[in-house]
């Protein structure tokens, strides 16, 4: 895997803010919240923050008493997320990288992550350093996508931008979801020395109130484009029309309703 593949810059945070957050990134963020809110943290990290969709909903849910604090490992993401806050908010901004955490061991009742996962390279060493900087009694939450069989959007993304570049078809949607199985990732957690490890798959329908609104985050709103304008010879805005009308071929006119399964996991640091 190319280490571009998990790098959110330029105009990407925008477009994945405003095309994609609403339909598919918010309403788990609602679930993320509410769990990690069940736990009554004193102090929370929040690892591959991005634009901070995760991150206003904990802020607005927990009491102005918790300390948080948010990172992700490109800036870009971060200042998206930095903007949605008011002055005087008790959060934290820091640039990071979640397998090599800046912070002291013990430091944080709660790690929350929302559908990063699948981008580190090392998770095994991630959940070492989130196993590390939790306080003993502390809680790991985080969500991971199910598969494109699950993710329907998933796969019109993948196959239509393949369509178009058949030699050397753009390899970004195969990212997100891959890591249906539980399993692996249970295995890894529990070898970090998580105990409790808990696993709830979430199903839901999505709604998307304009297919080419969300067909433009999709393409521009995370590295495909980058991948997309390195290959050359295709307008990107083509790619944009061909997502919103195969989303409405299978989704239906506007609003069109659309299956999503994520998979939510909770992991205790022994005590």
């Amino acid at each position: 895997m190319s280490s571009d593949i998990a790098r959110f810059v330029g105009d990407i945070p925008e477009h994945y803010d405003q095309g994609l957050g609403p339909v598919i990134f918010g309403p788990s963020a609602e679930d993320l919240a509410r769990r990690v809110e069940a736990h009554n943290p004193a102090t929370v990290l929040e690892i591959a923050a991005g634009t901070g969709i995760l991150s206003r909903q904990l802020r607005d849910r927990l009491p102005a008493s918790v300390r948080m604090t948010i990172t992700d490992l490109n800036a870009p993401m971060l200042d998206r997320a930095q903007s949605k806050f008011r002055p005087g908010e008790q959060v934290e901004f820091q640039t990071a990288d979640a397998m090599v955490l800046p912070f002291r061991d013990n430091s944080f009742d709660v790690v929350a992550c929302q559908f990063g996962m699948m981008f580190f390279p090392d998770k095994d060493r991630c959940n070492r350093e989130v196993f590390r900087v939790l306080t003993p009694g502390g809680t790991y939450l985080f969500n991971t996508w199910g598969s494109h069989a699950d993710n329907p959007y998933g796969r019109i993304a993948h196959e239509t931008i393949a369509s178009f570049f058949p030699d050397d078809p753009p390899q970004f949607y195969k990212v997100p979801f891959s890591c249906p199985d539980p399993e692996p990732i249970r295995a890894s957690l529990a070898a970090a020395g998580f105990t409790d490890i808990e696993t709830a798959f979430i199903r839901r329908q999505a709604v998307i109130p304009d297919a080419h609104a969300f067909a433009r985050g999709l393409v521009f709103g995370n590295p495909t484009i980058a991948e997309v304008r390195a290959r050359g010879g295709v307008d990107p805005d083509r790619l944009v029309d061909a997502f919103a009308e195969a989303l409405q071929r299978e989704f239906g006119a506007d609003p069109g309703r659309m299956p999503i399964k994520t998979l939510v996991f909770e992991a205790r640091k022994p005590d």
